[in-house]
């Protein structure tokens, strides 16, 4: 046995959440002529998808641009006119005079600053009646028809737009268990990391997402005890989507362990778990403090020492001091038990003896 850095590891269940599901509505009245994309494609943000027919606010921006240029024309005389009196002031011309000039140039200011803005949106309405796409995802179905009136902000949607790259993971952590890790790591027994998320869908798929955590859920649910952590993560293909239920394993840091075989060990009738191990050529049952699993090993944290020899077979039968004679073994990748003399493993989990 020898003593490693173990994963703190928790396994988890979530949703896969989209970040945004935005449904588009019309910023303008009138006539649908166009729907401009397929559905169940992913459009970028400023994709063009419906068009309404721009006739009315072509014509009205028309007309406001004329107004600006109307407002421009009396601007200018009426700067000219005022530069003319000031220039004339108490020689030819009154206070009075002066004054009503400058009112007027005031006036015209103003007048050209409110053509302006009625330009600019009427030049924005008219832009408004190409409905286009305001942020990146995969566009549903239409929910109108060619031909139909459409009015400013209805309340039936155009469409809708669903963001899953990134999407979002919410994950139901109990929280008795973030406790324990807490207290743990208070008592220098873990070393907390920057968490990794390791998705498994169904039929087991697991998916290395690199996600990151962006909430920690600031209340405990009263019913089931747990908090829920949102992660985000890249999901370029699309395999990840909104809705569906998933695991999750959890890294949260490290902790010094041995990793002990599950098949070297038995539970007693009092639950605790136990293994044999070979001292001075006798068998001496040892009772272990475990944390947990990984992979196919328990987490042992008290029990066994560096160096201890862990009996992996023929110990179904095996008393308490009885003399044994341990063939050093190692354990494949796979968990095959191999002599260590001629086999060639893998990596090896533990070394063990049988």
């Amino acid at each position: 046995m020898a003593t490693a850095d173990v994963p703190v590891m928790q396994v988890l269940t979530g949703r896969a959440v989209a970040p945004t599901a935005t449904q588009l509505r019309p910023r303008v009245s009138g006539e649908l002529t166009a729907i401009l994309y397929t559905p169940g494609t992913r459009v970028e943000a400023g994709t063009p998808l419906f068009s309404i027919d721009p006739l009315t606010y072509r014509t009205a921006l028309a007309a406001a641009e004329a107004s600006m240029a109307r407002a421009a024309a009396d601007l200018q005389a009426a700067e000219v006119n005022f530069n003319r009196i000031s220039a004339l002031r108490g020689s030819a011309t009154s206070q009075a005079a002066l004054d009503e000039a400058e009112t007027q140039l005031l006036k015209a200011k103003a007048t050209a600053a409110e053509a302006g803005a009625q330009a600019e949106l009427a030049r924005a309405q008219l832009d408004w009646t190409t409905v286009r796409a305001p942020v990146a995802g995969i566009v549903g179905v239409p929910l109108v028809s060619l031909g139909d009136l459409l009015t400013q902000g209805q309340a039936q949607a155009l469409a809708e737009i669903v963001q899953i790259d990134p999407i979002h993971i919410d994950l139901s952590e109990p929280y008795p268990a973030r406790l324990r890790i807490e207290g743990r790591v208070a008592r220098g027994e873990v070393t907390l990391l920057d968490p990794e998320l390791t998705l498994v869908l169904e039929g087991g798929h697991r998916v290395e997402s690199g996600a990151r955590l962006i909430s920690s859920g600031a209340t405990v649910s009263a019913t089931t005890g747990t908090r829920i952590l949102r992660f985000e993560a890249a999901n370029p293909g699309g395999l990840i989507a909104p809705g569906m239920f998933l695991q999750a394993e959890l890294t949260l840091g490290v902790q010094r362990a041995i990793l002990v075989p599950q098949r070297a060990t038995m539970r007693e009738r009092d639950g605790r778990l136990s293994a044999w191990v070979a001292v001075g050529g006798k068998a001496e049952k040892r009772f272990l403090s475990e944390a947990g699993t990984s992979d196919s090993s328990w987490v042992v944290l008290g029990g066994l020492s560096d160096g201890d020899q862990l009996l992996m077979d023929g110990t179904s039968t095996i008393r308490e001091g009885q003399e044994v004679n341990p063939v050093p073994v190692l354990i494949d990748a796979a968990g095959v038990v191999r002599d260590a003399s001629v086999a060639e493993a893998a990596p090896a989990v533990s070394g063990a003896v049988n």
